[in-house]
């Protein structure tokens, strides 16, 4: 095991690399002018706007930026914010933390509801309940984020507030990050937006998976040695069945881990994903790359830890 994952881990490496080199090239021509908001300043002159500039490291050749950039990142420096004028790194640090909390809170709730839902209705395929559930999933797979979001938060803030009943909070600017209770009060409503919008898709990989594995043929020697219903499922279909399962959430944490750009925003969470919306509106190079590496990076060593957890989940699997 140990000589795949080193294997592995050096491909890795230049996985990282060329991902690295196109993200670069990508902020540079994709983002916005961080010498926009100069433009039309009054008191700086031409020359102090390219003495700017050459201060910024935006006129030295892309290839020296890069490998001047990739050089202080592999020494665990993502550079100066060009805007808050905060190291990189702890501009991340900051916010990596509550991402991290609210993308796993939603993790497992995605996953609780999905292998509920998805057992359920695979269990009694074509029932009514196989119907209401699969109309759930298409609704909630075709519905946009934002307007999940923005759903939650005009009914269980605006609306509850109106009726006179208990409501939801809508904004994470105002309230104290050391009150446990008020942090999951603030949770809830982003929580449920991301939970709405991913539970229908893994609930149909679930109930799709098992559809499959309750068909083969070991399935039904299990039943007829007389095995019960309740121990067939669980110990011999579900186990097989949660392999995709396995893949998908192996993939969808390093994302989640950039946060949802639109439900950060949407809520005021103070998350990674928020924080790389606003200074990519503003061209601020290093935050938007730093932000990027720690995505890329968590993407390359969840998938590595998705392949080690195959052999874990079915003991068919074989390192090679």
């Amino acid at each position: 095991m140990w000589t795949y994952i080193a294997r592995r881990a050096i491909q890795a490496s230049f996985t990282l690399l060329i991902i690295t080199v196109l993200c670069f090239i990508l902020t540079r021509f994709g983002s916005a002018d961080p010498m926009a908001q100069y433009a039309n300043n009054p008191n700086m002159s031409a020359a102090d706007k390219e003495a700017l500039r050459e201060r910024l490291g935006l006129n030295a050749p892309l290839p020296v930026q890069y490998f001047k950039w990739l050089g202080l990142a592999l020494q665990g420096d993502l550079g100066i914010s060009f805007f808050s004028k905060q190291p990189v790194g702890e501009m991340i640090a900051q916010r990596l933390p509550n991402t991290v909390i609210l993308m796993f809170t939603t993790e497992i709730v995605t996953v609780s509801i999905a292998l509920l839902l998805g057992i359920i209705s695979a269990v009694k395929q074509y029932s009514a309940t196989d119907n209401v559930i699969t109309a759930f999933s298409f609704i909630g797979f075709s519905m946009p984020i934002f307007f999940s979001a923005l759903g939650l938060m005009l009914i269980f803030a605006v609306k509850f507030k109106e009726w006179g009943l208990p409501y939801m909070p809508t904004g994470a600017d105002v309230w104290d990050k050391k009150d446990p209770l008020e942090y999951i009060q603030h949770m809830v409503l982003p929580v449920s937006a991301l939970v709405i919008v991913q539970v229908a898709g893994y609930a149909r990989f679930v109930r799709s998976s098992l559809l499959e594995v309750l068909g083969l043929d070991y399935i039904r020697t299990a039943r007829a040695k007389g095995l019960t219903s309740r121990v067939v499922l669980f110990k011999h279909a579900l186990r097989n069945a949660a392999l995709p399962l396995v893949t998908i959430v192996g993939l969808d944490i390093p994302f989640l881990l950039g946060g949802a750009i639109v439900t950060e925003s949407v809520f005021a969470w103070p998350g990674m994903g928020r924080l790389f919306w606003e200074y990519a509106q503003r061209g601020d190079f290093p935050v938007v790359l730093g932000v990027l590496l720690i995505i890329s990076t968590a993407v390359v060593i969840f998938t590595i830890i998705t392949d080690v957890l195959y052999t874990l989940v079915d003991p068919r699997i074989q390192f090679t």
